[in-house]
């Protein structure tokens, strides 16, 4: 068993944090234009300091047309008009501050969008100084200059009539890839980035971290040659010498890759944020949208190993959701029949590992995923893309339309249901996306005024993290026999042993453990006994316990 070193000088902030991801365009709106804003998300500090939060990761408010959401930055150190002024963001964070929690701010950085200056200058001439600030490659036998595609559909190289020269994107045609190569580039971003530090933000959540030392004349994007090299010269230059948290989103990462991020010898990133579990319900080699069932011995097998493989030479991101990711109640719970008991199943299971967790605004009232029967009702663009390339490619309608219904980054983007007012008393004016019609259930001020709501659940599972080193320091051991949807772990620390087991089934499964329960820590179905030693788990139940032997 691995020995875990928790000397008071080498524990930081953020490992015994929980963080809470608002998307600010679907958190609240304060007046009246149908779009979530900085006035908003202060005037709900308060509900985020009850829950127990320490740290909000906020999704991009910088200036943006808003291609992708605000994914595509015009002006990194001005405000989105939408979302309010620079005096808001900093009203923002000195409420969150006083409040005990930490704004990280989400930091897109491999590419902008293509109405920033730097890109509109590089348009101008081959010559222009800030040409290489971007990707540009001149035709191949006529055409793009290699087989790149982009994630939003189609080739990932846009060609530019007055140059005579393709560019670089490997989203949106309007989100061109900066060149890391170019150390002018990245000067400029370690300047941005100390511009917010200095303001006193508490970090950065780095979208597509691991695209910045692509290759494309190789057609490398991720985990480039140089990768690493530019991260350790970012830390060196910016939040190195600050006490923040940094998160990267890497969707290559191995175990091994990820230390390489977060080992804290190498001065790169505190953590990053890992996909293997999100592609399980998905057919291998093929795309998002490619549907299969989920394999519950998979999801162990995955979690698992991540719980165990970093030792102690990196730190977990624990997740279900985000901004870009189904709603979890709906993908693998069930949210008709066992909406409450599932929703608080996948809380317990997650939020009792090892590992920095994550909230995404409207997990902790269990919001679900929001289908619709027409391409017209999607605002995303990703969706919208994949429609259109598979309706030319011979897809049927239908098809199509249950993977945006299962997929789709618009069910997580629904606006945020406050209550059961009119737009879920997101707003007074018309939504800038459709309100789920089940707000009038499912909403805030439901949960607060019921005491076994999944809010509350949310609620004890912070404290209990706060409160117990074993939640944030203990190790973690696989219970390996047991019925295939039962996931069941030991956490161990300091004499001290923790059992969690959750039934991800909408049926019974009987399960057996070793040990004598001391003690009830959490249950979804308020069980005062329980025996581990032969008990049958109902549908979604989830428990943790004491044991002794």
């Amino acid at each position: 068993m691995q020995e875990t070193v928790t000397n008071e000088k080498e524990v930081k902030w953020w490992q015994t944090a929980v963080v809470y991801q608002i998307y600010p365009r679907s958190f609240q709106d304060s007046d009246g234009d149908g779009i979530g804003d900085l006035r908003g998300i202060i005037s709900r500090i308060d509900y985020l300091k009850k829950l127990g939060i320490t740290a909000i990761w906020l999704s991009p408010v910088y200036k943006s047309p808003n291609d992708d959401n605000g994914y595509d930055i015009s002006d990194y150190e001005d405000i989105m008009d939408e979302f309010g002024t620079m005096a808001d963001m900093e009203e923002l964070l000195d409420k969150a501050n006083e409040a005990g929690i930490k704004i990280v701010m989400d930091l897109v950085v491999n590419h902008t969008s293509d109405e920033h200056k730097w890109f509109i200058e590089a348009k101008k001439s081959r010559d222009n100084e800030y040409r290489d600030y971007y990707i540009w490659r001149d035709p191949v036998d006529g055409g793009v200059p290699n087989g790149l595609g982009s994630v939003f559909s189609g080739p990932a190289w846009e060609w530019d009539e007055v140059s005579g020269q393709y560019f670089l994107h490997l989203f949106s045609r309007r989100q061109p890839d900066l060149n890391w190569e170019n150390p002018k580039v990245r000067q400029e971003v370690y300047d941005m980035m100390n511009f917010w530090l200095d303001k006193g933000v508490g970090g950065f959540r780095m979208d597509v971290i691991d695209l910045v030392g692509k290759i494309p004349d190789q057609e490398i994007t991720g985990n480039g040659p140089k990768l690493h090299e530019y991260l350790q010269e970012m830390n060196r230059k910016t939040f190195g010498s600050h006490d923040v948290l940094t998160v990267g989103e890497t969707w290559g990462a191995t175990p091994e890759i990820a230390k390489l991020y977060s080992d804290p010898a190498r001065n790169e990133l505190s953590m990053v944020f890992q996909f293997e579990h999100v592609g399980l319900d998905q057919h291998e080699g093929k795309d998002k949208w490619d549907l299969k069932p989920l394999n519950i011995a998979d999801l162990k097998r995955v979690l698992a190993k991540w719980q165990t493989s970093l030792g102690n030479q990196g730190w977990n991101s624990l997740f279900w959701n985000n901004h870009d990711l189904p709603r979890i109640v709906s993908r693998w719970g069930n949210d008709q029949e066992f909406h409450d008991q599932s929703a608080k199943m996948f809380a317990v299971l997650l939020h009792m590992m090892k590992g920095t967790p994550y909230i995404y605004q409207g997990e902790e009232i269990g919001m679900t995923n929001c289908p619709v029967s027409s391409i017209d009702e999607v605002e995303d663009i990703e969706a919208v893309n994949m429609y259109h390339d598979r309706l030319a490619k011979g897809y049927a309608v239908e098809d199509i339309m249950t993977s945006i219904n299962a997929k789709g980054r618009d069910n997580a983007r629904t606006p945020m249901q406050w209550d059961d007012s009119s737009n879920g008393g997101f707003t007074t004016g018309k939504p800038w996306l459709h309100v789920n019609e089940n707000y009038t259930t499912i909403n805030v001020k439901e949960n607060l005024d019921n005491p076994d709501s999944i809010f509350y659940t949310y609620q004890r599972l912070i404290k209990l993290r706060q409160e117990n080193p074993i939640v944030v320091w203990g190790d973690f051991e696989l219970i390996e026999h047991t019925a295939e949807e039962v996931f069941a772990y030991y956490r161990i620390y300091e004499g001290e042993k923790w059992l969690v087991a959750a039934n991800i089934a909408a049926q019974e499964n009987v399960f057996a453990a070793d040990g004598n329960v001391s003690e009830i820590i959490m249950s979804n179905y308020n069980r005062s006994e329980i025996d581990v030693a032969n008990l049958t788990m109902k549908p979604y139940e989830a428990f943790a316990v004491k044991v002794q032997g």
